[in-house]
C-alpha cells in the first residue's frame, strides 16, 4: 500500500481527454434535445475572483489577482473544460463541437506578483480546447456572432438542499442574444451523475489518499491531543462539528471515541470517507454495540444497492439494521417495523444515508430523472438523493447513530416513541456521543466497487493500532 506520503509526492495528473469526453457527451445529448435546430451555443462562466476580507478593511482582489490558484473552480465549468483559471468563459458550438476557452485579459502587473502571464497558446495546449480568445470586452460576444450563434444555452440551476442559485454567464453583450436557461441544467446535471471511466480514474485516486490520511491520523491519535488536532467523545453527535458554537478544542480523553470524515479532493475530484475509532485502540461493550449495528447497516445497504434499487428504500434498511440491533442491545423494546412507521430510526440517524460524489461532495443530481420528491418526513427529508440506483453512480454510504440530547429529550417526551425506549439502558448512553461509518463506492450491476481502503471491523481497528 503506498504510503500519505508517496501519494502526495508523485500527484496523479489528470488529462485534457477526460474533459474532451465530457464535451461530447454534452453535445451528443442536446443535438438530440435540439433536433436539427441550429445556431445554439453553450457558454459557461467559471468561478469569480474572491473577495477577502484584510484588517478589516473589504479588499476585492480584481485584474491583478485573476487567475489566483487558490479559488476552487465552479464544478459545471470544470467538468466541461477541465480549466482552473477564476474568471473564464467557455463556449460550445453545439453544431459543430468547436470548444472555445475564454481566460481573462489579465494586467502587466500581475507578473509581478504571481509570475509570468501565459500566451493563449498555452491555454490551447494545456486544455486541449480547439481555439482559446483572451476576455477583453467585447470578445466573448464578438466571437458568438462569427460562430453565427442565435440562441445562446446558459446554465442556471437551483442547489435542492441550500436553495441557492447559480446564476447564468453574465458578460457584456449577452443580451444581444436569446438566452435559454431551462434546457442546459437538467442534461448536464444527468451528465455528471454517470462517472466516464476517465472520472472514475481519479475519484480511485482520491479515496486512495483519504484512506491513507485515515489511517495516519489513527496511527497519530493518543489520549490527551485536542481536537484541533485530531472530533471525539461526545462531540461526535454534533453532525457539523468546528465553528464558532461548537469549537474543536476539547481535549481528547482516554475512553473516547474518534469521528472523522474527511477527504482530499484530486483536481477538483472528491472523496468523502468517515472513520470512527477509540484514541486508546480499545473498544468499550456499549461501543462495541453501537460500532458494530452502524457497520453491519454500512454492509447491508453496500450488498443490497444495485442497478434498480431506490435509494431511499436503503436509507430505511440502514433505519432497520441499526434498530434491530439497538433491541438486541436493550436500547429499544417492541416490534421494530412499528419502529420504522413511527420514525424512530430518525432520532438515532437525523440525517440522509448518504449522496452523490463527483466535482461537489454532494454532488448534483440527486433530485432528477426518476427521483421522488422531497419527502416531509423525519430522516428521509434529509436525503439528498432519491432516485433510483444506476451503473456508474458515486455514492457514499454513511449510516450513523448519535446519541443527541435534543433528539432523545424531544423522543421521550413523545408517547408514540417512548414505549419502545428502555429509558435506564438509554442513559447508559449519555455523553456517548455517536459513531458513522463512511465509505465511497461505484455501482455497477456485476457488484459493487469499494473505492476507500480502511480498517472497518472491530477487530482490524484494534489490531492496527496496535501496530
Amino acid at each position: 500500500m503506498d504510503s500519505i506520503t508517496t501519494l502526495v509526492r508523485e500527484p496523479f495528473t489528470i488529462k485534457p481527454a477526460l474533459f474532451a469526453e465530457n464535451r461530447k457527451r454534452l453535445v451528443d445529448e442536446l443535438r438530440k434535445k435540439l433536433g436539427g435546430t441550429k445556431g445554439n451555443v453553450v457558454v459557461l462562466e467559471g468561478a469569480s475572483t474572491s473577495e477577502l476580507i484584510l484588517a478589516g478593511i473589504l479588499r476585492i482582489w480584481k485584474v491583478i489577482q485573476k487567475c489566483s490558484s487558490s479559488i476552487f473552480q465552479e464544478s459545471y465549468f470544470f467538468w466541461t473544460f477541465g480549466a482552473h483559471e477564476s474568471e473564464s468563459f467557455g463556449a460550445i458550438d453545439v453544431d459543430s463541437g468547436k470548444s472555445i476557452l475564454f481566460p481573462p485579459k489579465l494586467h502587466p502587473d500581475y507578473a509581478i506578483w504571481d509570475g509570468k502571464i501565459e500566451p493563449e497558446s498555452w491555454f490551447k495546449k494545456t486544455y486541449e480546447v480547439d481555439e482559446v480568445h483572451f476576455n477583453d470586452e467585447n470578445t466573448i460576444s464578438e466571437m458568438l456572432k462569427n460562430l453565427g450563434a442565435k440562441q445562446l444555452l446558459l446554465l442556471k440551476a437551483e442547489n435542492t438542499d441550500s436553495g441557492n442559485t447559480l446564476e447564468p454567464a453574465n458578460f457584456k453583450g449577452r443580451n444581444d442574444f436569446a438566452c435559454n436557461t431551462e434546457l442546459l441544467y437538467p442534461i448536464m446535471a444527468n451528465l455528471r451523475v454517470f462517472k466516464t471511466d476517465k472520472e472514475l480514474e481519479v475519484m480511485r485516486y482520491s479515496c486512495k489518499v483519504a484512506s491513507e490520511a485515515h489511517k495516519a491520523v489513527m496511527k497519530h491519535a493518543k489520549p490527551g491531543q485536542y481536537e484541533y488536532q485530531l472530533e471525539s467523545g461526545m462531540n461526535g453527535a454534533v453532525l457539523h462539528y468546528g465553528h464558532a458554537n461548537a469549537p474543536n478544542r476539547k481535549k481528547i480523553l482516554d475512553g473516547d471515541l474518534c469521528l472523522f470524515d474527511m477527504g482530499p479532493e484530486c483536481e477538483c475530484y472528491a472523496s468523502d470517507v468517515t472513520v470512527t475509532f477509540p484514541v486508546n485502540g480499545k473498544f468499550t461493550e456499549n461501543q462495541k454495540l453501537i460500532y458494530n449495528a452502524v457497520l453491519r447497516a454500512n454492509r447491508e445497504v453496500f450488498k443490497a444497492a444495485k442497478p434498480g434499487v431506490r435509494w431511499a428504500d436503503m436509507h430505511l434498511l440502514a433505519e432497520r439494521v441499526m434498530l434491530t440491533d439497538l433491541k438486541a442491545g436493550g436500547l429499544l423494546k417492541g416490534d421494530v417495523d412499528e419502529m420504522l412507521s413511527a420514525r424512530l430510526g430518525a432520532v438515532f440517524m437525523p440525517h440522509g444515508l448518504g449522496h452523490l460524489l463527483g466535482l461537489d461532495v454532494h454532488d448534483c443530481g440527486g433530485y432528477l430523472g426518476d427521483a421522488t420528491p422531497r419527502s416531509k418526513e423525519p430522516g428521509l427529508k434529509s436525503l439528498r438523493l432519491t432516485r433510483t440506483l444506476q451503473e456508474r453512480m458515486v455514492v457514499t454510504i454513511e449510516p450513523g447513530c448519535y446519541f443527541i440530547d435534543t433528539q432523545l429529550e424531544k423522543a421521550l417526551a413523545d408517547p408514540a416513541m417512548k414505549k419502545y425506549i428502555n429509558e435506564d439502558r438509554l442513559n447508559e448512553f449519555k455523553g456517548f456521543g455517536g459513531v458513522r461509518i463512511e465509505d465511497d463506492i461505484v455501482i455497477w450491476a456485476s457488484g459493487n466497487e469499494m473505492l476507500n481502503d480502511v480498517p472497518r471491523t472491530i477487530e482490524e481497528i484494534e489490531a492496527f493500532m496496535r501496530k
